[in-house]
């Protein structure tokens, strides 16, 4: 199979299904059953680097996700709205905080914190040597130590196929739902997804869509925006009822080894509500 890169308008190969058959046969006479999709694709090799081939590299983002001890939940958070205003006042950084969420179902007393950094891992580098150079900063960080049970830090890339990202007003709720993939199968999943976020923006929820570079690999966060849960449940089950919908499920859950989701509140300073 041949696929188009959305980013640089070339085309590369994608895995091929392989069966141990020369046809698996449906109950109907068909060439291909529901069990076909489950077997394992053969994963073709490329001269390109996946990343490349998915993502702008130059926009690089960073997921902070910290677990707070039940009794410090408001001294995190005043903790982290000092540490922006720090941030924000460092005009020679290209860096932006896109949203703060405290979860509200899943991993409670937990926050994520996602920045985007314009200029790729130069300004993080740079970025990280000016901050570290502040030193009320850096008494803000340690200070937010004592708040925190643990901590875990991605750099990720958007996915090119994803709608470009948009901040949201008014109040909502968000989801992330987080995926660990077999290796090798990031452009697969990405080909399928492709297509498959046509049928999720019928009430603009698709937020964001990342893949990990530099952390936990072959990780996937989509997150998704809703104005409360039922409107979350009537727009999951509008997709199912559009044709194609289901094939892209049935192609991409066999690339998955772990998946879970978790309800996000913004908090009080973030930028998307």
């Amino acid at each position: 199979m041949t696929f188009v890169s959305l980013r640089f308008g070339k085309a590369f190969h994608l895995p091929v299904r392989t069966f141990s058959t020369s046809s698996v046969l449906a109950r109907d006479g068909s060439s291909e059953s529901w069990l076909s999709k489950l077997l394992v694709r053969k994963i073709e090799p490329t001269k390109e680097s996946h990343s490349r081939m998915l993502s702008d590299k130059e926009i690089i983002y960073e997921l902070h996700t910290h677990n707070i001890r039940p009794d410090s939940v408001a001294q995190y958070l005043d903790n982290y709205k000092k540490s922006l205003e720090i941030v924000s006042s460092k005009k020679n950084l290209t860096i932006e905080l896109i949203g703060s969420w405290s979860v509200d179902v899943g991993d409670l007393d937990q926050c994520l914190h996602l920045w985007r950094y314009t200029g790729g891992f130069e300004m993080v580098d740079q970025s990280k040597k000016t901050l570290h150079n502040d030193p009320d900063y850096v008494k803000l960080t340690q200070e937010r130590g004592t708040f925190l049970r643990s901590r875990h830090l991605q750099y990720l890339l958007a996915f090119s196929y994803w709608p470009q990202l948009a901040l949201r007003k008014d109040k909502n709720i968000y989801e992330i739902r987080s995926y660990r993939l077999k290796p090798g199968t990031m452009i697969e999943w990405g080909n399928n997804w492709a297509r498959a976020i046509n049928y999720r923006q019928n009430n603009d929820e698709a937020f964001a869509g990342f893949f990990s570079q530099i952390g936990r690999l072959y990780n996937v966060h989509h997150i998704w925006c809703y104005k409360d849960l039922l409107s979350r449940k009537e727009t999951r089950e509008s997709a199912w009822r559009s044709p194609g919908w289901d094939e892209c499920v049935a192609y991409t859950v066999p690339l998955i080894r772990e998946m879970h989701c978790r309800i996000l509140i913004p908090t009080e300073f973030s930028p998307t509500k």
